[in-house]
């Protein structure tokens, strides 16, 4: 896209990319202002601002197809003193027939135009395995109370699914579209709100078909599409994950995947800010293990490191040669980056374990994590919340969530009031945990009840466990590493073909499977039995269990040349989309399913979580470098200030009042877009 005057032949080594709010959140995901400025783009510009005419220079236009859009585009090319010298258009998704009509009855021009293409990157990486479609008020305008009468429910569903069917048209995927079938046909607004994932597999598989017309389009399906809601599991949002990448953006004041490192001694905070990305080795490495393997693995990594890199012993050594100081004086670069990065997930860690620590998260995850495995009940609930009366109200509303999730009936009538009491919360807190029926739940027996009753998971007997431990997994040898999400189970059984046909419905019919694909695993086999397509790009490999340290201090196992040659062709993709947003555990799964099933798993996420303190700003995002939002982190923190919007005068008010926090919900491959597309 960017090299399109060149390639057609322009004479300008220089131009100018113009973009619209959404299409510059698109590029600001994907790629830095250095790739930008070396593809020969000079100048940045937003379509809606005041701009100086450069009539000498190309302009390139990367913008959405609507028709305010167009109006600006036809007011700058128009007429006798264009802005620009020639416009290369290229739309972020599908464009109507009407709109090209309506530039094409514009004689002046037509002749200015270089280019006219659909691009179909209407989408926002935020991890190489997830991608965000940016819905803030998702969660409202479609689960809330009468939201399917509400214009925005059917807009919101629309752009969401539109913006989906890019990341397949970009990738050149046609998807087996699979859904969460509706769970009530009575009429009610549980039954309404159990539609929305059927409407929203139709309404993506109507834009994906219209793709078919494109050139070297698959004709038949190459990848699985999982699309859930987000009563498939309410408990991985509000339980505590003990993973380092989780414990980060849920006690750290961050700003999407950036940390700003805190003052010494208490001071005021130091201007240097830091990025956790895949471009760090070290967080690449440990963002997901367990916060307290991840701190024993740094311990002996420095200590690794500094016996034996030469720079590190330099004190030690009373005699050097001229050889030895070169020696040293050539390691000090690397010695200096090495350090850096070390001491920095260092200190991360420290701090976590002081939050950890301080806030008593240990016996909380503990008991968090026994009432879902059935290993508590009542008496530690009320026991906890008797001891732990300097608890944040937070951490005491996410062990609410819990107890009410697996134990609905210790809800009814005058018990939440008691239990209210007991933890010394407020009724406006308790909203959240009473709002946790407008996201539906897991199918039940109708069962007749006196008064009102949360009922999330259907009727729960005393100790009755909400999760089942699964025997064999590594994970598990580390204390509150037992819980998993359910959408590891979902995805196993997605690519074994063992799901319920009666619970998971198939938008478009695939073939019977055939037998003769007995060499693949039974974890790759796909529902229609052909050998998938390969993907012939490189692939990075996932790391679970602990790496072999090399002598710089990193991991052995997080380098692409370690990786055997066959680990680089995988089977089909498996994407998989949560309208209502993902969690931190749930991208952890991706990643290590990755590597298990040998199938690339991506997570679809509908919105971007906000920075930890403050609800109102959305930031902008930054085309100066690469800048990415979390996507998936916090959701403890952010379920609740989602439940919390949920008030009984907001529904009143058919959801027009305020904008809500939306979790996440979807996923996205990011090396598409910065290799390939762009």
């Amino acid at each position: 896209m960017l090299g399109a005057p060149t390639a057609d032949g322009g004479k300008s080594s220089w131009k100018v990319l113009i973009m619209d709010k959404v299409t510059v959140k698109v590029m600001s995901h994907s790629c830095k202002m250095a790739d930008i400025t070396d593809q020969g783009v000079s100048l940045v510009e937003d379509l809606f601002r005041r701009r100086q005419p450069l009539p000498t220079m190309d302009a390139i236009y990367f913008i959405q197809p609507t028709r305010e859009n167009l109006v600006m585009f036809l007011s700058d090319m128009s007429g006798r003193e264009p802005l620009y010298r020639k416009a290369f258009i290229f739309f972020s998704s599908p464009v109507q027939k009407e709109l090209v009509n309506h530039i094409k009855a514009d004689t002046s021009v037509l002749p200015r135009i270089g280019a006219l293409r659909e691009m179909n990157l209407e989408y926002f990486p935020v991890d190489s395995q997830a991608f965000i479609t940016d819905h803030d008020s998702a969660l409202v305008e479609l689960f809330g109370e009468d939201a399917e009468k509400s214009k925005n429910f059917e807009i919101c569903l629309n752009t969401m699914a539109t913006r989906i069917g890019t990341v397949f048209a970009s990738m050149k995927e046609l998807p087996h579209v699979r859904y969460r079938a509706p769970r009530e046909q009575d009429g009610s607004p549980e039954a309404a709100r159990s539609l929305i994932p059927l409407k929203l597999a139709d309404s993506i598989w109507q834009c994906i078909s219209k793709y078919k017309s494109i050139p070297n389009f698959p004709q038949t399906e190459t990848c699985d599409l999982l699309i859930l809601d987000r009563s498939v599991d309410q408990i991985a949002p509000v339980i505590h994950e003990w993973t380092y990448d989780a414990m980060c953006h849920d006690l750290l004041e961050m700003e999407g995947n950036k940390y700003i490192l805190p003052g010494k001694h208490g001071g005021p905070p130091e201007k240097k800010e830091v990025l956790l990305e895949d471009h760090d080795p070290v967080w690449l490495e440990l963002r997901h293990a367990h916060i307290a393997d991840a701190s024993e693995r740094l311990h002996e990594k420095m200590t690794t490191f500094k016996s034996k890199n030469k720079a590190a012993n330099i004190q030690r050594d009373s005699e050097m040669s001229t050889r030895d100081l070169q020696k040293i004086v050539q390691a000090l670069p690397q010695y200096n980056e090495t350090v850096e990065k070390l001491t920095l997930h260092v200190e991360i860690a420290g701090t976590l374990n002081e939050y950890i620590r301080d806030m008593g998260l240990r016996e909380l995850g503990q008991l968090e994590q026994d009432l879902v495995f059935g290993d508590a009940g009542s008496k530690e609930v009320i026991n906890l919340l008797r001891t732990s009366q300097d608890a944040t109200t937070e951490n005491k509303l996410r062990l609410l969530m819990i107890y009410a999730i697996v134990y609905p009936e210790k809800f009814e009538g005058d018990k939440a009031t008691k239990l209210m009491q007991l933890a010394k919360l407020t009724p406006e807190d308790m909203i959240v945990v009473n709002n946790m029926k407008y996201l539906g739940g897991p199918r039940q027996s109708k069962k007749k009840s006196s008064g009102f009753s949360l009922k999330f998971d259907g009727q729960k007997e005393s100790k009755q466990a909400a999760r089942k431990d699964r025997a064999g997994e590594e994970e598990e040898t580390w204390q509150l590493f037992r819980f998993f999400p359910l959408v590891e189970e979902l995805i196993e059984n997605l690519s074994k073909g063992q799901l319920p046909k009666e619970e998971y419905s198939l938008m478009n019919e695939a073939p019977p499977p055939k037998a003769e694909n007995s060499h693949r695993s039974s974890g790759s086999v796909p529902p229609n039995g052909r050998r998938p397509a390969h993907s012939m790009r490189s692939r990075r490999t996932p790391t679970w269990a602990r790496g072999n340290c090399s002598d710089d201090g990193y991991s052995s196992d997080s380098v692409l040349k370690n990786v055997v040659p066959d680990f680089k062709r995988m089977g089909q993709r498996i994407f998989v989309f949560i309208i209502g947003g993902a969690t931190r555990s749930e991208l952890r799964v991706c990643h290590k399913l990755t590597a298990k099933l040998r199938r690339e798993v991506i997570l679809e996420i509908e919105a971007a979580v906000r920075k930890r303190c403050g609800e109102g700003s959305t930031e902008t995002p930054q085309l100066v470098r690469m800048h990415m939002h979390p996507g998936l982190a916090a959701m403890g923190r952010q379920l609740l200030r989602a439940l919390l919007s949920f008030s009984i005068e907001q529904f009143q008010l058919k959801l027009k009042t305020r904008p809500m926090y939306s979790l996440i919900g979807g996923h996205l491959d990011a090396h598409v877009i910065s290799s390939s597309s762009i």
